[in-house]
């Protein structure tokens, strides 16, 4: 089981907090939105950073209601609105995020992405009501089927991509390993994955040799730079190939999402109406 302190395996160094608050804030008076959900997502957010690892702050926001209601498109002539925000990327700071509508369209398709995000164990900021509403229509359009084949597609390509030599980037073992946890999660009907690693993990290999050696290449990650490699581990690439060719014989049998339209509509609707 994990005993490392949170604020060591989800690390926000406080003036980097204080950087994603302040973009955060720039956002909204900029572009006239109310951002509802703010969180980290990336290496930070599943647990397993490096030293000089990036900061990937990621958020929902919501214009004010007559932007989605104007006949003419503020974009320009023959232009669709922007659904995306996103700031210039530096060596530290990557944000960007969805338009409400957008969000909720992805949530109707059970989009593993922001799945995650809302459960994220860093939130830099949340309108509590919202977001609670946003977790409970997670629930209700949550399809199985769909998040396990966007976990497998993901396991499948970084493994082809990144693992085939006898060394191996850290990082890149845990970049296979995460979404075929996340995959035994959602056999295990277990409802969404969470975004945190030491969850998967401690639900699905509490202890044992293969545990031992995760753990192992967790502490070496957590202290050595991103681009830090090192030889095959027996163990860990074992299981991984076990997973995969069991994944690829014998998919599971699990039910689709099933769509609630009507909720979605009603949700954005209060959304968006003036206070």
């Amino acid at each position: 089981m994990t005993d490392v302190p949170d604020s060591d395996i989800h690390p926000i160094a406080p003036e980097q907090r204080a950087a994603v608050l302040a973009a955060l804030d720039g956002i909204e008076r900029d572009h006239d939105v109310r951002i509802v959900f703010a969180c980290e997502s990336g290496s930070r957010g599943w647990g397993f950073s490096s030293p000089d690892s990036d900061y990937d702050a990621r958020f929902v926001y919501v214009h004010r209601r007559d932007w989605y209601l104007s006949v003419n498109e503020r974009t320009g002539p023959g232009e669709p609105q922007r659904d995306v925000i996103e700031l210039p990327i530096d060596d530290e700071l990557d944000v960007s995020g969805w338009d409400l509508r957008k969000a909720l369209r992805l949530l109707s398709k059970s989009n593993p992405t922001l799945l995650e995000w809302l459960r994220s164990p860093v939130v830099y900021r949340q309108d509590e009501r919202l977001v609670a509403g946003l977790r409970e229509l997670v629930d209700r359009n949550y399809s199985p089927i769909a998040t396990w084949h966007h976990y497998h597609r993901m396991a499948r390509g970084n493994f082809r991509g990144y693992l085939r030599g006898e060394r191996v980037r850290t990082k890149k073992y845990l970049y296979v390993l995460r979404p075929i946890l996340a995959c035994l999660w959602i056999e295990q009907a277990s409802g969404p994955p969470p975004m945190a690693f030491e969850r998967l993990l401690d639900r699905l290999l509490p202890d044992g040799p293969l545990r031992i050696a995760i753990d192992a290449l967790l502490v070496k990650k957590r202290s050595a730079k991103e681009v830090e490699d090192g030889p095959r581990v027996p163990e860990i690439s074992e299981f991984i190939e076990a997973q995969l060719r069991r994944m690829e014989q014998s998919p599971p049998t699990l039910t689709p999402g099933r769509g609630h339209g009507e909720q979605l509509d009603e949700f954005f609707r209060r959304a968006i109406a003036p206070a």
